[in-house]
Formats: structure tokens, C-alpha cells, sequence
């Protein structure tokens, strides 16, 4: 089995900023009701005072606010579904699995196009709260040893951030320049391990270009 990390790996950019961008032009009241307050939790998030779980729920938000999201993300997907990487389509396979932590909400019906099975973080719309824990970093690999997965034969991510699931694999690789370049994972030496231990700490690996 082949797994996968989605935004930045098999998916340029961020698709839950993504479909932010895609509610606020089309909800211009999240411009008022959402925008502000999450702007200034990234601001913290980066100075340290706001952990990474709450800084991600209040991105999140968004997605509480908007009674039209069945069409909504139908719409969205219509439109960035040919974004999937090129070589990942290539290559993919029915038993692949996509592990984000971008809400399942959002990741379930692109998932369901390609014909793949995924896990993602899992986000109560109604009340703006994780269900479990967020599928990120460590909390991927807990999950897949946690369920009994089988050996994962090559995993793919974009960030050290995953390392953890990494090391689960019998081979992983490093997806870089956007989503377009599959590269060996880097040799974990002292250096190494010290940029793992930064980008899992931070919580930081958003990716904030979008043309939508």
C-alpha cells in the first residue's frame, strides 16, 4: 500500500485555504465574520501564543458558516480537481490512501473521484470542533499503527513535519516545488532532525497562493 500526504504532495497549494478563498468570494459576509478573527490567530500562532490545534480549528471556521457547502465543495472540486499532480495519477493505484490533515469533509469527495480510500482530520461543521485529534505530523503515524494498517510500502509528503509516518515506511519520499517534483527523504542526521523537530513544534506548513 502507497500512502499519501494531499496539500502540498499530490494537491498544489492548501485546499482547505483554498476553499476559504472559495466561500469568501462567494459568502462576502465571512469577509466580516471570519477573515478578521482568523488573521489575527495566525498572528499569534507565529509569536508563539496560540498552539498550531487552535490556530488550524479557527481556520477552520469558516466552514461552520456556510449553508450552502454540499454545493459548495462540489463546485470547488469541479474547478481544482485537474490540479491532482500529474505524477501521481500516473502512478496511482485502488488500495492508495490519503492521509491529510485538511478537514475529511473537504478531502472525502476529491478522495471518492480519484477511487482511493483517505483519512483526515475529522471536523464537526455544526459545532466548530475537532471529533479527534488533528491528522497531523505524529498523530498520522499513531493513527496507521493504532488501526493495523498494512505495511506501507512508499509514502509521500511534502513536509519533515511527517517524518513520523515516514519512518513507517519501508520508503518514503519528499514531494517539493509544488506539488511537481518526487525526490528521496532526506538522511535524519542531527541537523535534519533539529528542522523535523521545528516544523512539528510550529505547525506551520500553509501554503497561501491561490488563483481561484
Amino acid at each position: 500500500m502507497n500512502v499519501y500526504d494531499f496539500d502540498g504532495t499530490i494537491f498544489p497549494g492548501d485546499c482547505s485555504i483554498g476553499f476559504a478563498f472559495w466561500c469568501l468570494k462567494r459568502h462576502p459576509k465571512l469577509w466580516v465574520t471570519y477573515l478578521p478573527d482568523v488573521l489575527k490567530h495566525v498572528i499569534q500562532h507565529k509569536r508563539g501564543k496560540v498552539p498550531n490545534y487552535l490556530m488550524q480549528r479557527k481556520m477552520f471556521s469558516y466552514l461552520t458558516m456556510i449553508d450552502d457547502f454540499d454545493e459548495q465543495i462540489e463546485k470547488y472540486w469541479n474547478k481544482n480537481e485537474k490540479k491532482i499532480a500529474a505524477w501521481y495519477l500516473a502512478q496511482k493505484k485502488p488500495d492508495d490512501l490519503i492521509i491529510s490533515a485538511s478537514p475529511a469533509c473537504i478531502i472525502g469527495p476529491i478522495a471518492n473521484r480519484l477511487g482511493v480510500k483517505y483519512m483526515a482530520t475529522d471536523f464537526d461543521r455544526e459545532f466548530g470542533v475537532f471529533v479527534d485529534n488533528l491528522m497531523y505530523a505524529k498523530e498520522k503515524a499513531k493513527y496507521m499503527i493504532d488501526h493495523g494498517f498494512p505495511v506501507i510500502e512508499n509514502f509521500y509528503s511534502d513536509s519533515l513535519a511527517d517524518t513520523p509516518l515516514a519512518l513507517c515506511a519501508e520508503k518514503a519520499h519528499l514531494v517539493t516545488k509544488n506539488a511537481s517534483t518526487v525526490v528521496d527523504w532526506p538522511e535524519l542526521d542531527s541537523e535534519m532532525m533539529n528542522k523535523v523537530k521545528n516544523k512539528i513544534d510550529t505547525g506551520w506548513n500553509i501554503h497561501l497562493k491561490e488563483d481561484d
